[in-house]
């Protein structure tokens, strides 16, 4: 159970779970590009950087879960907080602890390719704004994180399948980056917005802070109108309780749920 870890246990699980998104997955871009080298970038090296976001999702999922939860992803727990099943007092120790995570993890990408990877972008979210609008690259990224935010809400309900949530959420972020990636470079995951851009800042790379706002805004959004309108779709008595420590992805908690009172009903 969760509330048996600390929330010192639980930050460092979501620093720690998060910097693992980041370098593997942020990491395989410029991984591929360094490879590639003039080659033209296709549809299959996409396929392999959402591959990767995929896998190392599942794995954190089932790695960390039981510690922190595993929301790795500020969109992600301002959705639980806005739907009751995530204390609101904990949301900025979790969203700083992600963030963190999210640096560290964009550092440790140049500590293995070396200032190659800077060079050639270090994976930072962004869009053209030759091609692409304001309005076109904040629906992605609001389309992409609401998917996924919605996904999660659905696999931790109390009548999911149990056992697999992992494996749905790491395969809804792979689906969700292939269609959105050639607009803004599915972030999905405000935390992972920020990290790489800040490293990149730091490592001479050039970075579009301009384009930090709508990523954020729409991630942060999508995550609390994919929570919300879940319950809304999903809410039964039973479904009425008390937020708690934190819910675990990988295996939510079932003693989370009150039973029904029919003073409610």
């Amino acid at each position: 159970m969760l509330d048996d870890t600390t929330l010192f246990q639980r930050l460092g699980a979501e620093a720690i779970g998060t910097a693992f998104l980041v370098f593997i997955g942020v990491g395989s871009v410029p991984a591929t590009l360094i490879v590639n080298g003039d080659a033209p970038f296709t549809m299959a090296d996409l396929g392999m950087i959402s591959f990767a976001f995929g896998t190392v999702v599942i794995a954190t999922v089932y790695a960390l879960g039981h510690i922190g939860g595993n929301h790795i992803n500020p969109a992600v727990t301002l959705g639980l907080a806005a739907s009751g099943k995530f204390p609101w007092r904990q949301v900025p120790s979790y969203i700083g602890a992600q963030v963190v995570g999210a640096v560290v993890g964009a550092v440790a990408i140049i500590g293995v390719l070396g200032h190659k990877a800077s060079d050639v972008g270090l994976g930072v979210a962004a869009y053209n704004e030759d091609h692409v609008s304001v309005l076109q690259a904040f629906t992605a990224e609001f389309v992409g994180t609401f998917i996924l935010v919605f996904t999660i809400f659905g696999v931790i309900h109390r009548k999911a399948v149990a056992g697999f949530a992992g494996v749905a959420i790491g395969l809804v972020v792979f689906a969700a980056i292939i269609p959105v990636a050639p607009t803004t470079g599915a972030s999905i995951n405000p935390a992972r917005t920020f990290g790489p851009m800040l490293v990149q800042q730091f490592a001479g790379g050039d970075v579009k802070w301009n384009q930090l706002p709508v990523y954020l805004a729409a991630e942060l959004l999508a995550g609390v109108v994919a929570a919300l309108l879940y319950g809304v779709l999903t809410r039964t008595p039973a479904d009425r309780h008390t937020a708690g420590i934190a819910v675990d992805l990988g295996d939510p908690d079932p003693v989370q749920v009150a039973e029904p009172q029919a003073s409610r009903v």
